[in-house]
């Protein structure tokens, strides 16, 4: 696109924090009515540099020009004055409050409730997300609470749209028809920055790419004529490792649930209704579906953790029930939650402290009811050496750790423990490729030696990479699983929307 003035130059902006150079020197350039992909591992610098670009973070050095005049942004405000919009990764709504009226808020003037409902419904309807904008916001499902963020923007007819892993909470339908609004933006020359770690996606969006490697350009590239693998390993900057294992038979049951029902105490929580799943020694069992429609809640009750009124959990034969999360984990039926701090690991402890908390009775770290500590920091060496994880030491605090850090130490921790079965909730969560693979082939390597493994996942294709089965999860309902060889983007997409009991035609591969 040579000869194309540029919408958007940024040119050698820095950012530093105390310890860490977010942004060293970051260059790049999108041109009017570009989609342009910003690509990199988490911590690579791609949440501060689009902070600067909408004003919500101020540059220690380099400078802004868009539509060739001078452009630095005192504040977000200031930013979407000039025309630029950002649709964040965790949505800001009220629940208890309306779409018209969660979209007044995020307007400088906003005009009467009628009016305003009108051009939502106008622009809901040009851009192909139809949205009502009388409905609680409570009510909706995350594609549709996205579409709230996406039409606030839109009402300012931005120029420059920037979004923050958009898909990470859609139906693969729902992709499907984001794609189509973001094609008619950027027909109506709408640039769009799109931040994603999806490289199949940014392959099928994107004309051009930036790649960030600890806060540094490390490349630019045409992710149509790049594949995914080659960007992945751009992104890392080391050769990417493929996780595999063996065909095997799969042996006995190890866990068998009946008619598992259960009311969370959380009013925004999701009611399990009538779930049943067999899982037998060497299988993986992956469980797809959009963000809270049963996630957390069945984990909870696989883990101990919530005791369920109704249904029948068995394990290994036995029923398991009424057991604890210390009585399930001593008889090998163990779990990870997918919230890190706070959750899976305690923030002020230390890794030795995190490690004994949970490995007490498998690693034998206590005797006469006081803890072994010199074996407690011993076993927590092993995880930290063998899921390569980055601390200083053990005496570490859990949350002075970065996200994936932290990550792989939370299920090294509990792989180590070598469970009968594990239930995991977004394994690779927040960390980047090369560590996602580490942990993709832990999980393979625990089901190759006769583990049963439960992986619950929004990351379809981390699902379809690792799993024997599918099933997915919607408004606390579970599908029958199915093989997960040859299912169809569709067929996964209408079992996370609900049609649970459709008939599809199989076909032989």
């Amino acid at each position: 696109m040579h000869g194309v003035t540029a919408l958007l130059t940024v040119d050698g902006l820095t950012r530093a924090y105390p310890g860490v150079i977010a942004n060293d020197a970051v260059s790049f350039s999108i041109n009017p009515g570009e989609v342009h992909a910003l690509l990199g591992e988490n911590g690579a610098g791609k949440s501060t540099l689009v902070k600067m670009i909408y004003g919500l973070e101020k540059p220690d050095a380099g400078t802004m020009t868009l539509h060739g005049a001078p452009y630095a942004p005192a504040n977000p405000q200031a930013a979407r004055a000039a025309g630029v919009a950002m649709v964040f990764q965790h949505f800001s709504l009220f629940d208890a409050l309306t779409v018209a009226e969660n979209v007044a808020l995020g307007m400088e003037n906003p005009p009467k409730m009628r009016d305003l409902a009108r051009s939502i419904r106008e622009v809901s309807e040009t851009y192909g997300l139809p949205l009502d904008p009388g409905r609680i916001i409570g009510d909706l499902s995350a594609g549709e609470r996205q579409r709230v963020e996406i039409i606030r923007c839109l009402l300012q007819d931005p120029k420059l749209l920037i979004m923050d892993e958009p898909t990470s909470v859609l139906t693969p339908q729902e992709v499907a028809i984001l794609f189509e609004t973001l094609h008619k933006l950027q027909a109506e020359g709408t640039s769009i920055l799109y931040i994603s770690h999806k490289l199949e996606e940014i392959r099928t969006l994107c004309q051009g790419a930036t790649i960030l490697r600890l806060g540094k350009v490390v490349g630019e590239c045409d992710p149509k004529a790049t594949t995914a693998r080659d960007m992945a390993e751009m992104m890392v900057g080391t050769t990417l490792h493929t996780p595999a294992r063996e065909a095997q038979v799969a042996g006995d049951v190890l866990l068998k649930i009946n008619d598992l029902s259960y009311a969370p105490a959380n009013p925004f929580g999701t009611r399990l209704k009538n779930v049943s799943l067999t899982l037998k020694a060497g299988e993986i069992l992956g469980i797809g579906g959009v963000a809270g429609n049963g996630q957390d809640e069945l984990l909870a009750v696989l883990s101990g953790e919530a005791r369920s009124p109704k249904g029948k959990i068995e394990f290994c034969g036995a029923e398991v029930g009424p057991l604890g999360p210390t009585a399930r984990r001593k008889v090998g039926l163990m779990a990870a939650p997918e919230e890190r701090l706070g959750h899976a690991a305690a923030p002020n402890m230390s890794l030795t402290e995190n490690a004994a908390v949970t490995a007490i009775a498998r690693k034998s770290l206590a005797k006469n009811n006081f803890i072994n500590w010199p074996k407690a920091e011993t076993y927590a060496r092993e995880v930290i050496a063998a899921f390569d994880v980055r601390t200083p030491g053990t005496h570490v605090a859990a949350r002075a750790l970065s996200g994936g850090n932290l990550q792989k130490f939370v299920i090294g921790r509990e792989v180590l423990q070598a469970p009968t079965v594990f239930v995991v909730n977004q394994p690779t969560w927040g960390v980047d490729a090369s560590a996602a693979a580490a942990i993709r082939q832990a999980l393979l390597d625990l089901a190759a030696k006769g583990a049963g493994l439960i992986v619950i996942s929004q990351d379809l294709d981390e699902l379809m990479e690792i799993s024997d089965y599918f099933a997915a999860l919607n408004e606390g309902n579970l599908s029958a699983p199915r093989p997960a060889k040859g299912l169809s983007v569709d067929e996964i997409g209408l079992m996370m929307g609900g049609a649970h009991d459709m008939e599809v035609a199989h076909v032989d591969v």
